[in-house]
This record gives structure tokens, sequence and C-alpha cells, in this order.
């Protein structure tokens, strides 16, 4: 399979040129399904924009929430990592709350990467993911985020939460409302689910108070950022204008691979080998991409839905199809934490560079901005 090979979902949620009239009567279904989605939506964000739902503030509790418009695949755990990990160097005390999509289990759990973690049944696999990265950080799983910010705030003594996927949680009342877009595809073609990739339409963006773009400018370009030049981005087209929202952008790239053993090693380990890339993902076509990034051919490819659970049967013909076409299994950190334990693959660790807005970041989560310190 080719790396800049999209999916079936994301030729129609992400289409890379205007859709023809026949493609539109092909999909007009969905279109139709999406009307009805978009009428709910509508309506309960009207009850909270009258004041009729109102949002609970859990005072003295600092609250962040990082979310999207879209379903799946912006980069929003990279961005959630990241701003735990700028949070506890400035010394804060920080949970993270989510709601633990894909668990089995309804109790509520909590709990730190140093201690031994419930099993990705019990949690879901971005909280452990999230917990493995962040050590120090305590989870909090369970779809009532507000009574999860009192036990933080009560029980923990933290001063400073992270709303994970927060941006359509709006029972709980927050400090910020980041939103993430990824550059390069933005808001897809601009229908709301099922026809496209939007949870909300493009209109709610005006609740955000700090917009995260995932860019796609290349490397060369930092220099200009810096220097405070003025960058053309591609998410503006999108957004609805005259908002004002601050803006951070910020770069992902492989940053290691890690092992079969945990160990980590440099982003040449690989470099021409082939492998099979194995991965449950929104959008693989980005993780496909990210392999091509890394030197390596991808002989064959095993893609399944975002938060697939991956069984018996299909991991032992993923070692079968490996096998055949000589090539390690390779994956994601998030679907390696849905692997069972022994299964032989290596993971791609991904990094963030904050290239464009880091004192507006700062200012989000209540520190001093970088421009401060100097």
């Amino acid at each position: 399979m080719s790396a800049d090979s999209p999916t079936a979902i994301e030729r129609v949620f992400y289409p890379p040129s205007p859709e023809p009239l026949s493609r539109r009567l092909v999909l007009s279904p969905l279109t139709a399904l999406s009307w009805t989605y978009a009428a709910a939506v509508h309506l309960r964000g009207a009850l909270y924009d009258l004041g009729l739902l109102r949002a609970e503030r859990v005072e003295g509790l600092r609250v962040v929430s990082v979310g999207n418009l879209n379903v799946g695949g912006t980069g929003k755990t990279p961005a959630v990592l990241h701003l735990a990990e700028l949070l506890v160097q400035a010394g804060r005390k920080v949970g993270i709350l989510t709601r633990g999509y894909g668990r089995r289990s309804t109790e509520p759990l909590t709990f730190i990467g140093a201690e031994p973690l419930p099993s990705v049944e019990e949690a879901g696999d971005e909280p452990l993911l999230l917990a493995r990265r962040c050590p120090s950080v305590r989870l909090f799983v369970s779809a009532d985020r507000v009574s999860s910010a009192y036990r933080a705030r009560d029980e923990y003594g933290l001063d400073t939460v992270l709303l994970d996927d927060g941006f359509q949680h709006r029972r709980l009342a927050r400090d910020e409302d980041l939103v993430v877009v990824d550059e390069a595809v933005g808001l897809g073609n601009g229908h709301m689910l099922p026809r496209g990739p939007l949870r909300e339409p493009a209109s709610s963006m005006r609740r955000a108070t700090l917009l995260w773009v995932r860019t796609s400018m290349p490397q060369a370009s930092d220099e200009k950022a810096s220097s405070g030049g003025s960058l053309e981005v591609r998410v503006p087209e999108l957004v609805p204008s005259g908002l004002g929202i601050p803006r951070v952008r910020a770069r992902y790239g492989p940053a290691a691979w890690v092992d079969p053993e945990g160990n980590l090693q440099g982003t040449d380990a690989l470099r021409g080998q082939g492998v099979l890339a194995l991965a449950g993902l929104g959008r693989p076509g980005g993780f496909l991409k990210t392999l091509k990034s890394l030197g390596v051919e991808v002989l064959d490819a095993a893609l399944y839905p975002d938060h697939h659970r991956f069984t018996e049967e299909e991991l032992r013909e993923v070692e079968a199809r490996a096998a055949r076409c000589g090539g390690r299994v390779v994956t994601t950190e998030k679907d390696a934490v849905r692997l069972p334990p022994g299964f032989a693959a290596w993971k791609v660790r991904l990094g963030v560079d904050v290239v464009e807005g880091e004192d507006h970041l700062r200012r989000a989560l209540g520190l001093s901005a970088a421009s401060d310190d100097l």
C-alpha cells in the first residue's frame, strides 16, 4: 500500500478536490443523515447558549479543555501530552480528565503512570498512553467529568486539569477552550457526521479561546516563524472569519522508535527496512506518511477503525502477513496499548515542536509567557 493512499473514509471526509455532482448524488443519503445529526447538535448548543443548560464551575481548579471539531486524527493526544509536560515542568499539580473512549467498564477510575495500571478494557487506550508518557500526572477516567474535577481538587489537591476531548463536553465550565485543527486537512469537506468529519458546525469555533494548528509547513520555515514573520495558514479559510482567536502552530514529527522490548531507538533504526504497518486510527494516512518520512518501506498495511480492539485471530493474520512480506510489524504508541504482552511490534513515538504562538499557549495554561522570563 502506498503511503499516500487514503482510506475510503478519508476520501469521503477529506476529498483532494471539489466533489463532482455525481459523487454528491451518490452520497446524498449520508447528507440527509447529517442534517438530522446537525439539528440535534444545534438544539443542544442552543440550550447552553440560552442558559437553559448551565456549565458547572469547580472553583479553585483551572480547567483547560483540549478538543476538536473533527472526529479523530487531528493530533489531539500529542497536544494533551505536550501541555501536561509543560505544566509538570512548571511545578503544577496536574490531572487529565477523560471519558476513556472504547473501554468496557463504566466504573470511575483514577491512577498515575508510576503505579500498576488498569487494563485497556477498564480504562481505554488513550488514558493508558497518557499515563505511560506522563507518569506523574493523575488520570481520571469517567463519563462524569464534573465529578472527576471535584475529585481532582478535593481528594488530590490538584490545581490544574486538562479536559481531554472536551470541546463538546459543555457541562464542565472551563478557563480555556483549546481546539486542535490539522492544517493539512482543515475541516475536511465541511459536512457534519456522517457525511463529513465534523461533530459540530464550523461556527462553533467561536467558543474557542485558542486554536492549536498542527502545521504541515516544512522545518525550513521555522526561522521565519521565530523571527515574527507572517506565515501562510490554510486554516483561516475554513474557520469563521472575524473571530480573532489566538493561534499556536505546532509541528509533529517522529522523535524515536520504541523497540519491542520498550527501549528507545533513534529515528534511523529501521531506515531502508521493509515493514507492515498496523493501525486502528481515524486517519491512518498520516501514520503511513510518517513511516515514509522515517525511510522505511511499507510492504503491507493492516488498517482498522479508530480504537479498534484487535482480536487474536487478526493479530495472528498480521504476523503471518508480516512473515510473508518479510517486514517487521510497526504501529503507533496508542495502538500498541491495545496489543497483548509479547506481541512483537516497533512503535513510532511522536514529538511536538511549537513553532509559533508559545506565549499564547503559556498564558492559556496560566504560566508566565516565555518572553516574560527574559
